[in-house]
């Protein structure tokens, strides 16, 4: 079952009365519209296959939680999980060149295409890749159900033809590139921080599955 991500960039307006309160500036839903457990693990710890170090995992919702994110995630109800922040002062100081604690859970598929190599999947199983590597190919009743990166030394590979197979380690800016899918989110933050202050904007959010 897949999941989904939810939530608001909220800020603190520095003219705020009283100046505790928190507002929720932008529904992450209007800014980001993928699914990819990459970013999900890297930023939050959720479906973290690439065995990032999370920034930012299981914080819950903050204490001064704007009213918009309290009525969004009450209604969701049991569906939501693993509720966390993170500030944009937190995202601003991030090494995006650093690289994941371990190495991918999931052997990474290259096509050469044109006299070069691209990434066409990343899985924990599949019957070619099985079969390349002299591995029972049933993912049920044959060790392949099992295998993953972890199973062997970063690096290693398997070529079959136009295919490549490679145990790989993430860097951060690989699941979260600074052109890629969270851009428009970073930079409705970045303009709020601008004028509030980055102490004062940081995103909120939750998964469903």
């Amino acid at each position: 079952m897949g999941a989904d991500i939810h939530g608001f960039i909220e800020c603190r307006s520095r003219w705020s009365d009283p100046e505790d309160v928190w507002s929720g500036a932008v529904d992450l839903d209007l800014l980001y519209l993928g699914r990819d457990y990459d970013a999900f693990g890297c930023l939050f710890g959720v479906r973290n296959h690439a065995g990032f170090a999370p920034l930012a995992a299981e914080r819950g919702l903050p204490e001064l939680v704007s009213e918009a994110v309290r009525t969004e995630f009450d209604a969701w109800g049991d569906m939501a999980h693993s509720p966390s922040w993170i500030g944009w002062d937190e995202l601003k100081s991030v090494d995006w060149a650093e690289p994941a604690e371990t190495t991918d859970r999931r052997i990474h598929e290259y096509e050469e295409v044109d006299g070069a190599w691209v990434l066409v999947s990343k899985a924990a199983w599949s019957p070619r890749f099985a079969a390349v590597a002299g591995l029972p190919v049933d993912p049920v009743t044959g060790a392949a159900g099992g295998y993953g990166g972890a199973e062997w030394p970063e690096g290693t590979e398997w070529r079959d033809g136009e295919r490549r197979y490679r145990v790989e380690r993430m860097l951060r800016r690989d699941a979260v590139p600074a052109e890629g899918e969270w851009k428009p989110v970073w930079s409705v933050m970045e303009a709020l921080a601008a004028v509030h202050g980055g102490e004062n904007v940081r995103l909120t959010v939750w998964f469903d599955n």
